[in-house]
């Protein structure tokens, strides 16, 4: 009788079960810890210019932000970072996509991001799913503290990771040492920082693999350093199959990021700090100067050879300095004969002010809408890639939109951000905007050299 319902078992469910099985295996056998080295931004002292160090592990999953637990298949993994003043706990985990953009689905990235619009998602994201850490201040306003660093960080600055592989056990391991060990803050900025967590992350799976230096960091944890030896030790050990990746600063009308430095990097490329202490002794400068040569602190380039991520999408080769002069080129002359009495700077200055007067929401779908008057009208726009064309607002209000994107990728964003598809995406948004399929903007293939090098 066993052996006859063992025969009844329908096919469909056999394959079923092996297509389950294979796609578990694939997460599995992708596991990997991505050292996240984070641009500092804002104008503080010259010890801020380190940035920031997080880690991302695709195989680990929140099961709450203080409680971890294996990833399902299709989920993307989590982000385990340290800050001061979170609720006093020592980490906090968030998912991958919201840890970026402060929102739950990668469809849903905003296309042009200003301060107003990061402080509203941010909100929405704590007010759902972080409440209990950070709740609300007795007049039902946003709490202070450090944790909005904790969703949306690319809308700050740009983002290096690292990434060496993982094995099951490992991660499983982890996930029961931070479950089991007390989760509470004593963050010190010499001791006990950031780097530091990153540092206790990565040597647990791999001991030894990361290390402070005395030298050039006079001792201190820095995010740079951290970056620089795992690069040396995923030289050192191929079967990890060392990579590196890129995550562009969000465009929008935020200052970009500034480079991330070292500690004693910091002190001397921060004129502030280096040329008075250059007067008072320059003994002391001179060896500030030696360290910083002998240290090669300045030649390490966490862009170097790192491929762009590409939100919902594998990551992809950045766009070459020759491709992206062409498209440069091209938008200065699209927007230049769009609007020859107004400098393209001034066409990016009103979308923003735009922008800034727009009532935000999340529709029933919750997806992030701006309501701006246009004319005599109030109008909504779906403010990401995948809806924007739908909405009611006009194509000349769209096409603003679409157009401070392209200036804040192409004029300002760094170029290791880039990608071929995501500028190509945006001319096909732009040109229908635009109304037509031979406008000027289906002339930009004509620049692009051909598969020899050489232009029409």
């Amino acid at each position: 009788m066993r052996r006859d319902n063992a025969r009844s078992v329908p096919p469909v469910f056999a394959r079923l079960f092996c297509i389950l099985l294979m796609l578990t295996c694939a997460s599995l056998a992708n596991a990997s810890a991505t050292l996240l080295l984070e641009e500092p931004y804002g104008k503080l002292g010259f010890f801020t210019a380190t940035g920031h160090a997080a880690v991302y592990l695709s195989n680990v999953c929140a099961e709450t932000p203080l409680v971890l637990r294996p990833c399902a298949p299709g989920e993307t993994g989590v982000v385990l970072s340290r800050y001061d003043g979170v609720g006093g706990y020592d980490w906090v985990a968030i998912p991958l996509i919201p840890y970026l953009y402060a929102v739950d689905r990668a469809e849903d990235v905003p296309l042009f991001a200003d301060a107003k619009m990061t402080a509203f998602l941010r909100d929405q994201y704590r007010r759902k799913h972080l409440e209990a850490i950070v709740p609300d201040r007795r007049d039902g306003e946003a709490p202070g503290g450090n944790w909005y660093e904790l969703v949306g960080s690319s809308y700050d600055r740009a983002i290096y990771g690292f990434e060496v592989e993982t094995s099951p056990e490992q991660d499983e391991a982890l996930i029961q040492k931070l479950n089991s060990s007390p989760n509470v803050s004593h963050f010190h900025t010499v001791s006990r920082n950031c780097a530091d967590f990153a540092k206790d992350i990565i040597n647990f799976y791999y001991p030894k693999a990361l290390h402070r230096s005395v030298v050039a960091d006079v001792g201190i944890s820095t995010p740079k350093q951290m970056a620089k030896t795992l690069t040396k030790y995923g030289a050192r050990h191929p079967a990890l199959h060392f990579s590196r990746l890129v995550i562009a600063q969000v465009p929008g009308s935020a200052p970009r990021s500034a480079a991330v430095h070292g500690v004693v990097e910091s002190f001397f490329k921060s004129k502030k700090y280096f040329v008075p202490s250059a007067v008072v002794s320059p003994i002391f400068a001179g060896c500030v100067v030696a360290v910083y040569v002998g240290t090669g602190s300045g030649r390490f380039n966490p862009a170097q050879n790192a491929k762009v991520f590409v939100v919902g999408g594998d990551p992809e080769p950045q766009l070459d300095h020759e491709d992206l002069r062409s498209y440069q080129l091209q938008l200065k002359h699209l927007l230049a004969g769009a609007y020859p009495e107004t400098s393209a700077e001034r066409i990016d200055k009103a979308w923003e002010k735009q922008q800034s007067k727009a009532k935000l929401d999340l529709d029933a779908e919750g997806r992030l809408t701006l309501e701006l008057r246009s004319g005599e009208d109030t109008v909504k726009v779906v403010d990401s890639a995948d809806s924007v064309l739908g909405a009611d607002a006009p194509p000349q209000l769209l096409r603003q939109l679409i157009e401070a994107r392209l200036e804040s990728e192409l004029l300002r964003r760094s170029p290791h951000g880039i990608t071929e598809s995501e500028i190509d995406r945006d001319w096909k948004l732009l040109e229908w905007t635009m109304g037509s399929a031979d406008s000027p903007v289906a002339t930009r293939t004509m620049l692009r050299p051909d598969d020899r090098g050489n232009r029409p």
